[in-house]
């Protein structure tokens, strides 16, 4: 039994060598002595288990650089979601008893209280109890580790706030919002819309006012990705978003934990906005390259100006609304649907414990591992690792302070927030975009105040970007909004924002049973909203639902979904709780 229970362990290990192409036996051959910026003389390959990232390999660039000049070390950032394998390459990894030295990882289903128990982390308590990250956020830090297996303090939790949990997250935009081409909409006269369906035509007719891209190709209103498909069409869940709603496993839950539906019932939101996306097919305003592309795609062709609506901020402006654009009266901007009130996560007071950062149980290098967590988590940290989340990047570089205000250099306009512009050799040299940290973690909430600048990190929230927000797009909308300056703004001021508490609730492990029936129910579910969506006819579009309601009928969908209800309303009652614990907290 012994020498079987050896083999497997070594199987196990070979395979992560394996798959990620690096050896617990060669940490060692990565060390080499050097003399650099830091007060570190060992300069160290650090091993990054992060389930959040979507690079995989050696950190590069401006931010490689700050973390050698920092820490003298390296970062080989493992990513699963590059990787690929899913669940298997943590599971590989865990059965080798060694995650990575760092570890940023999700914490839902059961994966945070089986790490402990596994002793795959390590306890910080000693490491962090003396560091600022600590004394600044030790009520959050105590709250993410009460229950566990083991006592001590394994885990930091993610986008910690000082600010109440019914403050929206968002910034200056909501999670959702209904954007397309402002210089469309300004054409054909604004129309008011009412209603989901009333975005219909609407959307046609923005089409038609702006038929062809900036290089020339056939535009069309909507466009679609399966990339990130889970439990159901992503796309189709976010525009049940639109009316406050998010999912949880194949229930929807209300912001304000007033309302809880199946995903499959005839008058739940995600079958509507099935609906939606089908009479927009009817009407040739869905791309016929909807099926096939992925995200890259698509994202090429809202920089060409070839799609022209977005439910996302981050996906239509971020790629279209360029400085160029703008003045030029180009870009996308919300307009308003009467009936909606989109989703917005609000701040995580004792941090958001579905994203952690961890140490690995099995490193050689704890202590400077924690350094780095404390110096993550610090002013200088966030603005430079939330860079990739908005924040302002390395001071000097990309923003100042000028007359007491924070401002971007000329260098920040060019580069901000991820463009292709060369680096100056001095910070590390390649391209901005290129250089940008992989980690994809953000420690604190973007919308907190950095006490360094007074402003917030994202610095979309900055004073003196706001005051530039005056090209001819910007100033047409502005007046249209009754000279509100920004979405978030404009949506409370029609108290037209879901607003769902910040909580730190964990989605608890399920059982091996309910995975095996959700897996074979999502299937289904997946396969056939795309084929609602593509229906040639209402009859098809009916039929094919009735297909889908009656196929996971057979597969088990109802006890995944009493499990899912279940697990809505336990969010919803922790939604509450931390309203009560934030205010009995800073009475």
């Amino acid at each position: 039994m012994k020498k079987r229970g050896i083999s497997l362990f070594l199987c196990a290990a070979l395979t992560a060598t394996t798959i990620l192409g690096v050896s617990g036996c060669s940490k060692q051959e990565q060390v080499v002595n050097t003399t650099g910026n830091s007060d570190y003389d060992e300069f160290i390959t650090v091993d990054v288990f992060d389930t959040l990232a979507n690079y995989q390999g050696i950190q590069s660039g401006w931010f490689a650089k700050i973390v050698k000049d920092r820490f003298n070390m390296e970062l080989n950032i493992i990513a699963p979601n590059i990787a690929g394998g899913g669940d298997i390459l943590f599971q590989t990894r865990s059965a080798a008893g060694n995650l990575g030295d760092l570890i940023i990882t999700k914490t839902e289903n059961g994966r945070l209280e089986n790490m402990v128990k596994a002793g795959l982390l390590m306890d910080m308590t000693d490491l962090i109890q003396d560091k600022d990250v600590y004394q600044n956020y030790s009520d959050a830090i105590k709250n993410m580790n009460q229950g566990l297996d083991r006592e001590g303090i394994f885990v930091i939790p993610s986008e910690i706030s000082n600010q109440s949990p019914e403050t929206s997250s968002d910034g200056i935009e909501p999670l959702v919002a209904p954007y397309v081409r402002w210089d469309g909409y300004q054409q054909i006269g604004y129309p008011e819309v009412k209603t989901l369906e009333d975005l219909i035509p609407v959307l046609k007719g923005i089409q038609e006012a702006i038929p062809l891209s900036d290089s020339g190709k056939r535009t069309y209103a909507l466009s679609l990705f399966k990339d990130w498909d889970d439990n159901m069409m992503m796309v189709a869940k976010n525009y049940a978003a639109l009316y406050g709603y998010q999912e949880i496993g194949f229930a929807m839950e209300k912001a304000d934990g007033s309302d809880f539906q199946s995903i499959i019932d005839d008058d739940s939101f995600y079958v509507k906005a099935l609906h939606f996306l089908f009479e927009a097919n009817q009407e040739g305003l869905v791309d016929p390259e909807s099926t096939t592309q992925n995200y890259d795609t698509l994202s090429d062709k809202f920089r060409d100006g070839q799609i022209l609506s977005s439910i996302w901020s981050w996906q239509g402006q971020s790629n279209y609304n360029t400085r160029e654009h703008k003045e030029a009266g180009k870009g996308m901007m919300p307009l308003y649907i009467e009936d909606m009130a989109p989703y917005s996560e609000g701040c995580y007071s004792m941090g958001n414990g579905k994203g952690v950062i961890a140490i690995g149980s099995q490193t050689k290098y704890a202590s400077r591992l924690a350094d780095f967590i404390d110096w993550l988590y610090s002013p200088e940290g966030m603005e430079i690792v939330g860079q990739a989340n908005g924040a302002a990047g390395p001071e000097g570089l990309t923003w100042e302070m000028k007359d007491g205000e924070a401002v971007y250099t000329e260098y920040g306009w060019e580069a901000l927030p991820s463009n292709d512009v060369a680096v100056p050799e001095e910070w590390g040299g390649g391209t901005w975009k290129d250089g940008i940290s992989a980690l994809n973690y953000k420690p604190l909430a973007l919308v907190d105040t950095d006490p360094r600048t007074n402003e917030p990190y994202l610095t979309t929230m900055w004073s003196s970007i706001l005051e530039l927000n005056n090209t001819p797009v910007d100033e047409a909308w502005k007046s249209w909004a009754g000279g509100a300056r920004t979405t978030v703004e404009f949506l409370e001021e029609k108290n037209a924002l879901s607003v769902a508490p910040g909580t730190s609730y964990i989605q608890p492990e399920e059982t091996s049973d309910i995975t095996t029936l959700r897996g074979q129910c999502k299937s289904v579910i997946v396969d056939d909203s795309w084929q609602m969506v593509f229906a040639s006819d209402e009859a098809e579009f009916e039929q094919i639902l009735r297909h889908m309601q009656d196929t996971v009928a057979g597969l088990g969908y109802e006890e995944v979904l009493k499990v899912d209800l279940q697990n809505a309303k336990d969010r919803a009652a922790s939604r509450t709780e931390a309203i009560r614990e934030y205010n009995s907290r800073t009475k």
